[in-house]
């Protein structure tokens, strides 16, 4: 076979991450490069903070010392002034208005575009009216400067956002991680029989290619020559390995077992397995990635009153017939103090604590806006093989068939065969086995099972197709029961004869239990949505006390499935592991991965539960009840403070003799910032 060169297959691949859309322009940073990819686009963004707020934070200093009206407060007269001293003063503020403000300008811009004016709208608002009017003073308008208020406005809405970014990890490297499971070459077998190592991405429909024990396969196919059992966990669910045989499909990215095995390319590109979960994943992160924080929704209703209440102080002074600098005055005092410097701290730092405080409980937050909706869950659908069980087998029966045997020595014989082989269930027989023997001339039956001598003896370890396949009858009830229960069933033959068989399955998480019973508690639906068959998901669902369980779910269906449960009006979490999780997770208002799962499950979802311990998820959701009510608690004092503050800067209650100074507004505002702050650390001590 002439072997031609398909350019679209793996590049589709490793090329779709292109298309993911970077949710963080809404803070006024520019799109990211092709070249460097989400990942690296969002970390430099967290460095430009941090570089600007490093840079403004010095230049800051000296704009203090030298502001008259710090001076005054602080005792020191006309010490520290000196000639032109203004115009330097005008200078520093200009390099940190430029520098400093630059994300806050460009996002105000594209809020205000969008027709939706937020917190960058607020915060643009009030450093170019304080510059803007400190600037005029400086060259001749009467009035004072608030070039520091500028400039600390301007530190600590870079300090917030840097804390907010870094505990925001935005959208996922989900995509990145699924292309990595496909491997990089493939073995094609050419018309004369000859094998050429080739790249994947080279690889068109109909070329035959050869896979290797242990190997990753590279492409959707169909086996065309030789037996193995493939590993499919994580792209399938299905917690143990299938047996392929000749005319058998195989899935790229799965693993090869014990044969080696002859494929022919069937889907490359858009049309292979795993580049339709990649588009899934995408649809589902872009569909979620407009939710705005409380901070954003505070700063629009607060952007528009302070616009609305500066015009309006300005007019009413001038139509009451005071001069034109003491009702810009008036205006400029209201919009600088619209803008807290609290509210800009009052969900980072809450986000910071609750982050810190999480880590600590083995809970990585990877998504803000998702974690915050965790308050809010009514369901919480768990994946099964690998979530609520160990995603391993493990011996759970056996069986003597023949007089004369314990179970502890025909375990003992089979753990001593097995103890050569690298496949799940080979491991998990020896495992639970002590005292084993040496095994001579061992041998791997593809697909069946493995052969031996133990002792002297003959000893075969086999699944029931050799049975079938060597007509070797067994008939007991107890094998009947074992199989209805969804067990794999592998039998013992010592010198021709069936002495025994062993059961295994996927052994529970004892604490999957304790789990269930707790958010049963906390009045949240369980169910479980798994690949496995109707049996084996039925005896898992029972035993743990879910409230329901859906059975035999193709990957590609499982969004459907989570879009379904949401038709109900329920908040959803979906908890799994496997790389068919990955778009459910991103489908869900909530993705949990447990941490000992697929790359591309934990890069998919929102919260990661690093020790891979269910009770964590009940974790997650009360840590996120509390978090919400710090940050509601912290926005009604960042909120409050203006509610009280802009009238009296506007000049309300100026008849009674009652009028806010900016020196008093600043003493206002940094009690309302301390106090936000000690709020958000309470949470961090404990309050969960």
């Amino acid at each position: 076979m002439e072997h031609r060169q398909h350019e679209h297959g793996q590049q589709t691949i490793h090329h779709a991450k292109d298309h993911v859309e970077d949710i963080s322009t809404a803070n006024g940073a520019s799109p990211p490069s092709r070249q460097g990819g989400h990942k690296g686009h969002h970390e430099g963004m967290i460095a430009d903070f941090k570089r600007r707020f490093y840079v403004c934070m010095a230049i800051t200093v000296p704009i203090m010392a030298l502001s008259p009206m710090l001076q005054h407060w602080a005792g020191l007269g006309e010490s520290l002034r000196f000639a032109g001293d203004e115009y330097f003063l005008f200078a520093l503020a200009t390099v940190l208005f430029v520098y400093g403000g630059l994300p806050f300008l460009k996002g105000a811009a594209q809020e205000i575009g969008q027709g939706r004016p937020g917190m960058m709208t607020l915060v643009a608002v009030a450093i170019s009216t304080a510059y803007s009017y400190s600037s005029f003073v400086v060259f001749g308008l009467a009035g004072e400067t608030f070039f520091w208020e500028l400039a600390t406005l301007v530190d600590i809405m870079l300090l917030g956002h840097w804390i907010e970014m870094k505990s925001v990890m935005g959208a996922s490297q989900a995509l990145e991680k699924l292309a990595s499971l496909v491997p990089a070459d493939a073995h094609l077998v050419g018309a004369d029989g000859s094998i050429t190592d080739v790249p994947v991405g080279s690889l068109a429909k109909g070329d035959v290619v050869l896979v290797k024990p242990g190997e990753r396969i590279p492409v959707d196919a169909v086996v065309l020559s030789g037996e193995t059992s493939v590993d499919e966990a994580m792209l399938t669910g299905e917690s143990k390995p299938v047996l392929k045989q000749v005319a058998a499909v195989v899935i790229g990215g799965s693993i090869n077992g014990e044969g080696a095995v002859r494929i022919r390319v069937e889907k490359t590109g858009q049309e292979s397995f795993l580049a339709q979960m990649m588009e899934l994943v995408r649809q589902a992160q872009e569909s979620k990635s407009r939710t705005q924080d409380l901070a954003n929704r505070a700063a629009s209703w607060l952007a528009l009153g302070a616009i609305f209440t500066g015009g309006v102080t300005m007019a009413a002074w001038l139509l009451s017939g005071r001069e034109v600098a003491w009702a810009v005055e008036r205006a400029v005092t209201v919009l600088v103090i619209s803008c807290p410097h609290a509210l800009g701290l009052a969900v980072p730092l809450v986000v910071s604590s609750s982050t810190s405080l999480a880590a600590r409980q083995g809970l990585l937050i990877r998504d803000r806006a998702a974690f915050e909706a965790a308050r809010g869950i009514g369901a919480v659908v768990f994946d099964k093989t690998g979530t609520l069980t160990a995603g391993k087998f493990g011996v759970t029966d056996v069986l003597t068939l023949a007089a004369g045997w314990t179970r502890e020595e025909l375990l003992r014989y089979a753990a001593s065969l097995e103890q050569a082989s690298e496949h799940p269930i080979a491991q998990s027989i020896v495992a639970a086995a002590e005292n084993l023997a040496e095994a001579q001339d061992f041998r791997a039956i593809p697909g069946k099972g493995a052969e031996g001598t133990v002792e002297g003896r003959a000893v075969k370890v086999v699944s029931p197709g050799y049975l079938s396949e060597h007509h070797i009858p067994i008939h007991d009830a107890r094998l009947n029961q074992l199989s209805a229960a969804g067990k794999t069933v592998v039998f013992v033959i010592v010198d021709g004869e069936a002495v025994g068989a062993v059961a295994l399955a996927d052994t529970i998480r004892p604490e999957s239990r304790q789990a269930v019973a707790a958010l049963k508690n906390l009045g949240i639906r369980c169910i479980m949505l798994t690949g496995d068959n109707k049996e084996v998901a039925r005896q898992v669902a029972e035993e743990v006390g879910m409230d329901e369980f859906i059975a035999e779910v193709l990957p590609q269906d499982k969004v459907q499935k989570i879009k379904e449960i949401q038709g109900r009006g329920l908040v959803v979490a979906m908890t799994g592991d496997g790389v068919n999780d990955a778009p459910a997770l991103a489908q869900a208002d909530v993705g949990i991965a447990v941490g000992a799962g697929a790359d591309v499950a934990i890069a998919t979802a929102d919260i990661i539960l690093i020790r891979s311990n269910p009770l964590d998820v009940v974790d997650v959701i009360k840590l996120s009840r509390a978090t919400y009510r710090k940050m509601v608690q912290n926005l009604l004092w960042a909120t409050g403070y203006n509610v009280a503050a802009i009238p009296l800067a506007a000049g309300v209650l100026y008849s009674s003799g009652i009028l806010l100074s900016p020196a008093v507004g600043a003493m206002l505002m940094s009690v309302s910032t301390v106090l936000v702050a000690i709020n958000a650390r309470r949470l961090k001590m404990g309050e969960h």
